[in-house]
């Protein structure tokens, strides 16, 4: 049917099923968690595999829109591309009438307006993206949003997006505390990801901001985590195996 192919025609039960084909196209992408601290934002990703010719370098999927905001997204790397700049370019001109960095949340409702947008013009598709969007307001508060394709936004203290996130999201509904330090959010982050990554700190990059400082995790600090996590994984098996032989 025609409203099965063309992005400005409601289905009759009030589907738009390009962009809910957009919302499938973001679960093939790797995974990417975001968690929010009392004073810190932790934002950890799935790495995709570099080919062995490939300079792995070049694949990023953490990126700067500006000095206190960072981005991740999941989907297409080439639709994220094109968010990220319309994104940077917002923050620039931002700075430019107002002297003044942009609000995270002002941020967020850019990228998921230029997201909207494209669902409602014939002759395009949706975004095959979702994004997660941390930093730091003016204030200095800590704010941590997320966009999808159809263009809604929203403030989270905990998300995941991405291949098998609900999982990742039942852990983290389970687990989240509020009022966490930065390291035990860059722990809970390391943890909620292994829900689903298996191949450990190869495949994972991890970067924590504070208000005024934003820090890479290195794979040597990354091992540490893995280990403690893996431990305490093992501590508590054991103590449900106890408890089920009493």
């Amino acid at each position: 049917m025609s409203y099965d192919r063309a992005i400005t025609v409601f289905s009759p039960d009030g589907h738009l099923f390009q962009v809910e084909y957009a919302q499938e196209a973001v679960k093939q992408g790797q995974c990417a968690v975001g968690v929010k601290g009392k004073d810190s934002v932790v934002i950890a990703i799935e790495k995709k595999s570099a080919q062995k010719l490939q300079d792995g370098r070049t694949i990023r999927k953490i990126l700067k829109l500006d000095e206190h905001c960072y981005l991740t997204f999941a989907g297409l790397h080439a639709d994220g591309r094109v968010l990220i700049n319309k994104a940077q370019l917002a923050c620039q001109q931002f700075r430019v009438n107002y002297e003044d960095a942009m609000d995270v949340d002002l941020i967020a409702r850019s990228v998921a307006e230029v997201q909207q947008k494209s669902t409602q013009s014939g002759g395009s598709r949706p975004y095959g993206v979702s994004t997660i969007i941390g930093g730091f307001n003016s204030d200095g508060t800590p704010q941590m949003w997320l966009t999808d394709p159809s263009g809604t936004c929203a403030s989270w203290r905990a998300a995941a997006i991405g291949r098998n996130s609900q999982p990742v999201i039942e852990y983290m509904e389970k687990e989240y505390k509020d009022e966490m330090d930065s390291e035990a959010a860059t722990r809970f982050a390391v943890k909620s990801l292994l829900e689903v990554v298996e191949s450990g700190t190869k495949n994972i990059e991890l970067v924590v901001m504070k208000r005024g400082s934003v820090v890479t995790v290195s794979e040597e600090a990354l091992q540490s985590y893995v280990a403690a996590v893996e431990k305490e994984k093992e501590e508590e098996a054991a103590k449900k195996k106890r408890g089920a032989d009493e």
